[in-house]
């Protein structure tokens, strides 16, 4: 079955339910400061409900804090689910997020004035602590719990800077950490979530819209590197046991490797701290991150792999103990044909032209994808821009995507 027509999406709508919600955690003109389980968090949280319970959708929180509307569907089974996070950056801005929930929302609101019931129910759901901006390590918080990658026990151990667990912040929301095993879903057909892209490839296109066909394998290594820490005019070169110039030519070589391998590849050196850190002294050791992402999963174990044979390499060559840690493992996901299919279509159907790429970004759907397909839909940033402030999505290129999620929304719900 066709698609019929689809509904002229209502601009002045979007951006109005855009700036409403900015006006929770609002910083200065254009910044949000929205974390969760905080007091903007929940008057966020209770505008979205609003809006859906007005659009006529059924709402409910579970004990984790997600979100969920939903339009029932008139034959039992389950949901096709759409939405994005609600949190944001302590310095963040309108769009990251939030804009994959107005984006849902508006598409569920369009479908049922339009169409009424699906065939098969839709829901939309806003998701918490995405970013782990108040809590370091529970990223994807709300979403790792959907797929049981959360337990009590978590609730206890994941704190944040003053050492607070989050379990108490869950309680001081009403949400029971005892019961977030009940958040775990397995009713979910596919989940489509739209955002922003962070980045400049749509931008360098000049398109306004990506279908999104994998999510990037996210890898995070500590890296220490210890040698002899002596004078730094007194002790000849040739004889040292330097880690800082050891991390130097190995991050230069990590570099050029990806620089080699060419888009999507990348890959970043981020944190150092040197030890002891003084301009005149040889350190002892010097500690640094790689970050390494690549979506095929083949060449992300291959550029891995690269990262360390050249460290293995450069550390014995030059004298020095080397020892990694795994801080951080996301696998990629790749995007389902079903909700992939249908966005491309829909996007076909409105003559709205888009690109195919990977998102080089870790995104909840990353998560979603353990339990059921998964596809996401991309709307182009600014300069590249995100978690800031400045970050900006054009009206008109917003719409270009609430249009095409609306479409793949029909054709999995009501076709």
């Amino acid at each position: 079955m066709s698609a019929p027509q689809m509904p002229k999406i209502d601009s002045t709508m979007v951006e109005d339910m855009i700036l409403s919600l900015a006006q929770h955690g609002a910083v200065g003109e254009t910044g949000v400061c929205r974390l969760v389980y905080t007091d903007e968090w929940q008057s966020a949280q209770a505008q979205v409900q609003t809006w859906a319970e007005e659009a006529g959708l059924v709402t409910r929180f579970d004990q984790v804090g997600n979100l969920w509307a939903k339009a029932e569907g008139q034959t039992p089974g389950p949901s096709f689910v759409t939405g994005s996070h609600i949190d944001s950056q302590r310095s963040g801005g309108r769009y990251d997020g939030a804009l994959g929930v107005i984006a849902g929302l508006v598409a569920l609101k369009t479908l049922v004035a339009s169409f009424g019931p699906p065939k098969r129910a839709l829901e939309l759901v806003s998701l918490c602590e995405e970013e782990s901006s108040r809590f370091p390590t529970a990223g994807f918080w709300g979403s790792r719990a959907i797929v049981e990658r959360s337990s009590p026990e978590d609730c206890e151990t994941v704190v944040d800077e003053a050492g607070a667990p989050i379990s108490a912040a869950m309680r001081a929301c009403g949400f029971d950490p005892a019961r977030i095993g009940e958040v775990a879903r397995d009713d979910i057909a596919g989940f489509i979530e739209l955002h922003i892209e962070q980045g400049p490839i749509l931008e360098d296109a000049d398109l306004s819209v990506a279908v999104v066909d994998a999510i990037t394998h996210i890898r995070h290594t500590e890296v220490t590197l210890t040698g002899v820490s002596n004078h730094a005019g007194a002790f000849p070169m040739d004889i040292r046991a330097d880690p800082m110039a050891g991390m130097v030519e190995i991050a230069a070589a990590a570099i050029a490797h990806a620089e080699t391998l060419g888009r999507p590849a990348v890959t970043t050196i981020g944190q150092c701290s040197i030890n002891p850190n003084a301009p005149a002294i040889i350190p002892r050791s010097v500690t640094f991150t790689i970050d390494a992402r690549h979506p095929d999963p083949k060449a992300a174990k291959a550029l891995h792999d690269t990262h360390n044979l050249i460290m293995d390499k450069i550390a014995a060559k030059r004298g020095l103990t080397l020892t990694r840690r795994l801080t951080l493992d996301h696998p990629p996901c790749q995007s389902d044909p079903g909700p992939l299919n249908a966005l491309q279509d829909a996007a076909d159907a409105k003559d709205i032209q888009t690109l195919r790429m990977a998102s080089g970004a870790g995104h909840d759907a990353q998560q979603m994808g353990r339990i059921c397909p998964v596809a996401m839909l991309f709307v182009r940033s600014k300069d590249g821009r995100s978690h800031t402030p400045e970050e900006f999505s054009s009206i008109p290129d917003i719409v270009d995507g609430i249009q095409i999620l609306t479409g793949a929304l029909y054709r999995l719900g009501y076709c």
